[in-house]
């Protein structure tokens, strides 16, 4: 699957047992907020799982990531993360009110996509 913006914005965190069904329910409408802000281009969540992979021979078992819940934000440029609409979309709706205070554990790291990504998602979307 390509990325559709040259930078993304991985935000990462766990929540308290009893708070993530609210969580799930309110992350899904904050993440809508956050995808309006111009520059965004596009928003996946995702829960990580533990799983098993065959390496050098042996099956390794692995365990859940740390934190569990991620979410990638396809964006044009980190600077969008500094204006004044993604300021307003982080505080929109009852993200800030009813389950920030229940996280924890919080990573937020940019990367910047190599331009052989690009130009192979590129080519890769032609062709098919």
């Amino acid at each position: 699957m390509p990325f559709s913006a040259p930078y993304v914005l991985i935000a990462s965190m766990d929540v308290a047992l009893e708070h993530e069904r609210l969580f799930n329910e309110i992350y899904d409408e904050h993440a809508a907020h956050l995808a309006s802000v111009p520059g965004v281009r596009k928003v996946t969540r995702m829960k990580g799982q533990p799983f098993r992979i065959r390496i050098g021979g042996e099956l390794v078992p692995m365990p859940e990531p740390d934190p569990i819940y991620t979410a990638i934000y396809e964006i044009d440029d980190p600077k969008v993360l500094e204006s004044e609409a993604w300021a307003e979309a982080c505080e929109a709706g009852r993200w800030a009110s009813e389950i920030r205070q229940h996280t924890r554990n919080r990573k937020h790291h940019i990367y910047k996509i190599s331009p052989s990504e690009r130009e192979f998602s590129i080519l890769h979307t032609i062709t098919y």
